[in-house]
């Protein structure tokens, strides 16, 4: 299955755009597109080349072109041969992966340069010593799926139901930049909303002065120090008006360009008492939907920078405020549209562990027994190298996404899934993230920990149930009605929680589960839903659109009328309240595409 963006795609032109926007320079040399690849049983060497891979998609996706699963004992082998411009080296050379799952090792020019594991965070190699006027570049992946506990998301060698088809290999864009001698190597950008001031810290291998320039606000600092400037008279960041706010740093030789919002979220009572979640100091309600960020063409790469756009676009058109990003990390492009287009995310962090208990991480659903989490074996953690890899890949995650305005939620564990210690985990990740929201253990296993009460509901109505450790009531998934669209689902299987005949029959649910369950218990302190979900996966069909992104299966307009009904209050419209800062937007700027639009006969709403 083939996705319209997918059809288009230019083997040379793939996923050109800059992918780090929150720290970008002039230079930049894009590695995607044709290389080598061979598939080995064992880790030797290859006699010979397989043939061609578009990178970076997987070799298991179709739009890779190679279309053949990588077993847990095998070896996949990259070969890229590349020169460089004559003037693009001014001190240091830095190859770039966004991501390669799982296990990578790096050579150049027949030199290990690298390695990492860990198949959803990105890497950096500086390679100026290796450099030579001809170069090749070769790249050695392992990936057991879920033979073992690395870190593998909803990937299952045997998939069905609710696991998917796994992938391997590279799957986010390959790079590389120059920077001079002295460089710098990262950006912490932290909004002090209360304060009307930005923090940032410039992270160097040196020390040295900076200077961070917004438009007239200028503000001088030390490298690896953290400093203020000024965002006097700002316009608050929100969903509703996603207003950002471009700078550039200075040091040295070097200058990056950045962005940032100002917002602010927490846990407080609202005026009746209920515990609520607040944005930028008044109580807004989380309308969102599970998005697992899944192609049927490029399986957990996204065809095209549009593709991703359409999706978060189609959402807000459906009067959504949230996206809960579902054990996948994406590229930082996904959440700088986010940030530019205003949708709050809730990000999960990719499960691990062994071999899952059915009992144990599916009991809660219907018995509502909570299992202590430090009984390792009961949730497969009982690897005690794993529980160290999975907390490293989790630090990680939270320094690589630190500063993405729309991310307001992190969830460390999701249903019992390789879950350990879930309560010091969430201690842990506020002494990281402060400025943030914690969901411990999303659905169920519930630790106490947190800020949400956190419930998935299926099968069932749900019933309002106030949480008594003060934390704010959520639905964190709920719905996941099932109707197949032949013609856009896969030629078998149909997989929901509740499977429907046509459109109408999805209608009248969907309209049933607000207005009889949800929609009431807002007043009573419901304070997030989590639809599931945003599109059909595979067998999962359970989507609100489908699989290949075509058919919209429900009116758009009716899904916006109900979810303009999800809300605690209507909100106020931003005021630009003056100052030199409200005067400087985003530094980068996009071409969005229209989103897919509901097929003839398809989405009738009902009168």
């Amino acid at each position: 299955m083939i996705t319209r963006w997918g059809a288009n795609i230019e083997k040379d032109k793939v996923l050109l755009e800059y992918p780090r926007p929150q720290m970008r320079r002039n230079s930049y040399i894009n590695l995607n597109g044709m290389w080598q690849y061979a598939i080995v049983r064992g880790e030797s060497l290859p006699d010979k080349i397989d043939g061609e891979i578009l990178v970076p998609f997987s070799p298991e996706c179709e739009l890779s072109g190679v279309h053949r699963t990588v077993g847990p004992e095998d070896t996949l082998w990259y070969v890229k041969n590349f020169s460089l411009p004559a003037d693009f080296n001014i001190g240091r050379v830095l190859l770039h992966f966004g991501a390669v799952d799982q296990i990578a090792e790096v050579y150049l020019n027949g030199i290990e340069v690298g390695s990492h594991t860990g198949g959803y965070t990105p890497f950096s190699i500086d390679i100026t010593r290796e450099l030579r006027e001809e170069n090749q570049l070769i790249v050695k992946v392992r990936d057991v799926t879920d033979t073992s506990w690395h870190t593998r998301g909803k990937q299952k060698i045997r998939k069905g139901g609710i696991w998917y088809t796994p992938q391997s290999g590279i799957w986010q864009t390959v790079w590389l930049e120059s920077v001079p001698e002295e460089y710098i190597s990262g950006l912490h950008i932290l909004p002090l909303y209360d304060e009307a001031a930005v923090e940032i810290t410039v992270y160097s291998d040196v020390e040295r002065p900076c200077t961070a320039r917004m438009g007239l606000v200028v503000a001088q600092g030390e490298t690896n120090r953290p400093f203020r400037m000024s965002v006097q008279g700002f316009t608050p960041w929100s969903p509703e008006n996603p207003h950002l706010y471009g700078f550039s740093v200075k040091m040295g030789e070097d200058m990056v360009e950045s962005y940032f919002g100002m917002r602010k979220v927490e846990l407080r009572e609202d005026e009746n008492g209920i515990k609520r979640l607040f944005l930028n100091d008044k109580p807004y309600f989380h309308n969102g939907v599970l998005d697992q960020g899944y192609w049927p063409d490029g399986l957990y790469t996204a065809p095209s920078d549009e593709a991703m756009i359409a999706d978060i676009q189609t959402m807000k058109d459906m009067g959504f405020n949230m996206l809960r990003k579902h054990i996948k990390i994406e590229p930082l492009r996904w959440y700088y549209h986010c940030d530019r287009l205003g949708m709050l995310v809730w990000q999960d962090m990719v499960n691990g562990g062994g071999k899952y208990d059915p009992l144990a991480v599916t009991a809660p659903l219907f018995t509502g027994i909570n299992i202590k989490d430090d009984r390792y074996a009961r949730f497969a953690r009982q690897n005690e190298e794993g529980r160290r890899q999975f907390r490293r890949e989790l630090d990680d995650m939270i320094n690589h996404l630190f500063n993405c305005v729309s991310i307001v939620l992190w969830t460390p564990f999701n249903e019992g899934w390789g879950q350990f210690d879930a309560a010091e985990t969430a201690d842990h990740i506020r002494t990281m993230d402060s400025g943030r929201l914690i969901d411990h253990a999303s659905g169920w296993h519930d630790q106490g920990a947190g800020d949400v009460y956190s419930r998935h509901v299926y099968f069932r109505p749900y019933r309002f149930k106030a949480d008594d450790k003060g934390r704010a009531a959520a639905l964190t998934e709920c719905g996941g009605y099932s109707f197949r669209v032949e013609g856009h689902s896969e030629k078998s299987g149909e997989f929901g929680y509740k499977k429907l005949k046509n459109a109408d029959e999805l209608m009248a649910a969907y309209r049933k589960l607000y207005e009889q369950e949800l929609i009431p218990s807002i007043e009573k302190g419901l304070s997030a839903i989590v639809y599931t979900q945003l599109s059909d996966v595979e067998g999962e069909t359970n989507g609100l659109l489908t699989y290949d992104r075509e058919v919209i299966k429900l009116p758009v307009e009716e899904i916006a009328r109900i979810n303009r009904r999800v809300t605690l209050e209507k909100p106020e419209q931003p005021k630009e309240t003056g100052g030199e800062a409200a005067e400087e937007k985003a530094a980068i700027s996009e071409t969005e595409e229209a989103p897919p639009k509901a097929a003839e006969g398809q989405g009738e709403s009902e009168s």
